[in-house]
């Protein structure tokens, strides 16, 4: 932490996930001034969440995690129980916005900023009611019952003359999740976007509470059903990371190349749907032809289509044999020309590319005030990869061995995100296959033991970016705390500035072309 010279000492959190250091700030002020460094040092608010510590320390804590070149800060600052307020983010960070808020819905900390509207609030829970307080009136099951009211939403209001709103959802003409967009325009043109989320609220994070680790690896793995691997790994380094534990290399190695193909299926998907979002149907069917054949495989070897509960804590529930691995060495090599055919049919499509190009685009600066990882910020030209060696910091095995080579295109549209796909595609394929050749031998886990009191985070890589865990142990070793992060939370934003200027027929496509999570941010 070498940018900050204020007195916030920093701890290096053992285990192999990605560097991540621990540090406390005295007050609200420091917390400010620490946040303000990290925005001028060209660092992003990677995640923010709440906890109730009123049974162990007597107050509240806020947690923040910021990702800076050589890794992730996560800075905690205790709140009092009796005026839990901490300084507004938003201000250095606009993507601290929805996440202050849902921090208030949940534990009931609030920032002291001018936005306090609700976030996961829907009218099913009365004002002074907070899921994740550990007292008698929170405790499970006394909140079953409230009567669902109705709720208004104090959208932005856009007014001039021949300004007018059209509403979508939170119910859609598809098999899809819901979510609220409302659009001021005039005429076709978006004059502006806001979204309203929190109708699929699970409560995902009070069902950790009191959970043993491997109830909790079960659940943390069905947050987003696309990115179990991904989340299975990021809860996976917390459990280890907490717990001072390191998997085998062998497990390592399994876990990237699992990471991997959900992050070419998950590509193989959305370029198929780009095309359908452009009128091209042919590539819908190749694309999902594709896909299938490759979930196919991966239900034959790992028993699950997505692979769900494989990875676990302290390493992976299943190996795969020589034979195994053959075949997902063969299944790359007869992969990699028919994506790459697909990709001549779309880059000289000249219907496809019309709509591809000058759509729905981010820049870079934008993408770096919101906080923007993953291909959302590759496409914008930000080299940011957690699997990839930049200027100070090194990625945590196995990609440390692999040489990963960053997918980035600096036009920041639709165009750019399908190109960004594409090369992912090519880029983890040839990563798969280099797994699978020189997998070490060796065992494949080992059992964490609990460390009572004890906290960890882990971050991975995940197909859309960047996947954070925060979690803490309570004294009798079971899970007090756990946050799980999606980077659709920053990601979801720049939506709202990406289809600014365009026109409303233009939006299943830019919104296509991120492929945003709700089930991960609603949790």
């Amino acid at each position: 932490m070498q940018f900050y010279d204020e007195p916030i000492e920093f701890e290096p959190q053992p285990g192999v996930s990605a560097p991540v250091w621990h540090g406390r700030a005295a007050s609200g002020g420091q917390l400010w001034n620490f946040t303000t460094a990290v925005f001028r040092a060209d660092g992003r608010l990677a995640a923010l969440w709440g906890s109730d510590e009123r049974q162990r320390r007597g107050g509240f804590r806020l947690h923040v995690v910021f990702g800076l070149d050589m890794g992730h800060a996560w800075v905690s600052l205790d709140l009092p129980a009796d005026h839990p307020v901490y300084p507004d983010l938003a201000g250095i960070f606009p993507a601290a916005n929805r996440m202050q808020r849902a921090a208030y819905d949940m534990v009931g900390i609030a920032s002291d900023g001018p936005d306090q509207r609700p976030w996961l609030r829907h009218g099913a829970w009365p004002a002074d009611w907070y899921p994740l307080r550990h007292d008698t009136r929170h405790e499970a099951g006394v909140g079953v019952g409230f009567p669902n009211l109705p709720s208004d939403y104090d959208f932005v209001k856009v007014g001039g003359d021949g300004a007018h709103e059209i509403p979508v959802g939170p119910i859609h003409a598809g098999i899809i999740e819901p979510g609220h967009f409302r659009f001021s325009v005039v005429g076709e043109k978006v004059l502006r976007l806001e979204q309203r989320m929190g109708y699929l609220h699970k409560g995902v994070e009070k069902l950790f509470i009191g959970a043993d680790i491997a109830a909790g690896a079960r659940l943390v793995g069905r947050i987003s059903g696309d990115s179990t691997c991904a989340y299975a790994w990021a809860y996976a380094g917390a459990v280890e990371a907490a717990c001072s534990a390191t998997p085998p290399p062998r497990a390592l190695g399994l876990r990237a190349l699992m990471v991997e193909r959900e992050r070419v299926a998950n590509h193989l998907g959305d370029l198929g749907a780009l095309g359908n979002d452009a009128a091209l149907a042919f590539g819908l069917t190749q694309f999902m032809r594709l896909k299938e054949d490759w979930l196919r495989l991966n239900a034959r070897l790992f028993g699950h289509r997505f692979m769900m509960d494989c990875i676990v804590p302290g390493g992976v529930a299943i190996d795969l044999d020589a034979q195994a691995l053959d075949a997902v060495v063969e299944q790359c090599y007869a992969l990699a020309p028919e994506v790459k055919a697909l990709r001549t049919l779309y880059d000289e499509h000249a219907g496809l590319q019309d709509r591809f190009l000058t759509t729905g685009i981010i820049s870079a600066d934008l993408a770096r005030e919101l906080s923007l990882t993953g291909m959302a910020a590759r496409a914008t030209g930000v080299l940011l990869d957690g699997r990839a060696y930049r200027q100070g910091y090194t990625p945590p095995p196995p990609y440390a061995a692999l040489g990963v080579r960053p997918a980035t295109d600096d036009r920041g549209d639709v165009a750019a995100r399908a190109a960004v796909r594409f090369d992912e595609i090519a880029e983890s394929l040839r990563l798969i296959r280099e797994l699978a050749v020189a997998l070490p031998a060796g065992a494949t886990r080992i059992e964490p033991a609990p460390v009572a009191g004890a906290s960890g985070l882990g971050v991975v890589e995940g197909w859309r970016g960047e996947v954070l865990v925060g979690l803490s142990f309570d004294a009798a070793g079971k899970l007090a705390r756990v946050h799980p992060h999606d980077p659709s939370w920053q990601t979801w934003p720049a939506v709202e500035h990406a289809v600014l200027n365009d026109i409303v027929p233009d939006f299943p496509l830019i919104n296509k072309s991120f492929n945003l999570s709700y089930s991960g941010v609603d949790l």
